[in-house]
């Protein structure tokens, strides 16, 4: 699960630690699923696509954006990695609020930064009781020389 943090003409935009796991398997296999799921409705979106790592300046801009807090906490968590105890967060989080208490700038861990998923792939579904779902699939084809977004319906 991630926190979508924008939408822009080249995809899909979040933000996270690259050393974490999902890094770790993005870096192995750089293609993804989004799934946005609204119950109450009774539908979702899913979309495919390659994944590539934002810029440096982006990713940078977008740290610099964030809470204080949220800047301190990403240097402390080693995100998917073992910790002894919560107490370990706590006491390194309070150690960097101090040492960055008279400072301006928190740098930028090397190891965080954002990712963009470039779709390829929609798939718009609405649940039925009957459960004969509504699911239509959205795809790129060239017509042309042109692309274009060819449309099709699966089976529930």
């Amino acid at each position: 699960m991630v926190l979508l943090k924008g939408v822009d003409k080249g995809g899909f935009v979040w933000y996270t630690n690259y050393e974490s796991r999902k890094g770790h398997e993005l870096s192995e296999n750089p293609h993804a699923a989004l799934l946005f799921y609204w119950d109450g409705l009774n539908r979702q979106v899913r979309v495919e696509g390659s994944v590539q790592k934002v810029s440096e300046e982006e990713s940078e801009q977008y740290f610099h954006s964030r809470p204080r807090g949220s800047q301190i906490g990403a240097i402390v968590s080693k995100q998917s990695t073992v910790v002894p105890g919560r107490h370990v967060l706590h006491q390194q989080y309070k150690e960097l609020e101090e040492k960055y208490s008279k400072e301006g700038l928190i740098p930028k861990p090397k190891h965080w930064g954002g990712y963009r998923l470039q779709p390829n792939r929609f798939e718009f579904w609405q649940g039925q009781t009957s459960r004969l779902h509504d699911r239509l699939e959205y795809f790129p084809q060239e017509i042309d020389g042109k692309r274009v977004w060819k449309i099709v319906r699966l089976a529930p």
